[in-house]
């Protein structure tokens, strides 16, 4: 199976961010609009300081009767990230999914986010690719 880079996978994604003193319904509206299961949380310079999924407006806001006009993201995001750089295949963000037991893995360049992997888009190609050998196989096996 072809490894492609990070570049590759995000290429032509619109990264999809806010602040940090963005309110969850700000966030989980713009999670919505952009289709997008995770926004990254960025500073005012641009920097990447934490991350907001679909899990956390679940486990961290509604189970826990949270307002989600008034929680910010700052109170319910991820602070400590995994991160990888657009240069690194994409079997190293595969594996970090894997290790860490996470869906998603920014990519960030200079500390700015550049785009992000998740465990839903970034299997596209590859795929394609496993069905295909899938079917030379059962062809094989036909053969034989």
């Amino acid at each position: 199976m072809p490894n492609r880079t990070l570049r590759q996978v995000i290429e032509g994604q619109t990264v999809t961010s806010a602040l940090a003193d963005t309110s969850v319904r700000a966030a989980a509206v713009a999670m919505a609009n952009q289709q997008v299961g995770a926004i990254m949380v960025v500073d005012d310079k641009g920097l990447l300081t934490g991350l907001f999924t679909e899990r956390d407006v679940l486990n961290r806001v509604v189970a826990k009767g949270l307002d989600p006009d008034k929680t910010p993201l700052s109170a319910v995001m991820t602070e400590k990230l995994l991160t990888a750089t657009p240069d690194k295949p994409l079997s190293h963000a595969l594996h970090m999914m894997f290790e860490g037991g996470f869906r998603h893995v920014p990519v960030v360049e200079n500390g700015k986010p550049v785009g992000m992997v998740s465990a839903r888009n970034a299997l596209g190609l590859e795929i394609c690719q496993f069905e295909k050998e899938l079917k030379e196989r059962d062809h094989i096996a036909e053969i034989l």
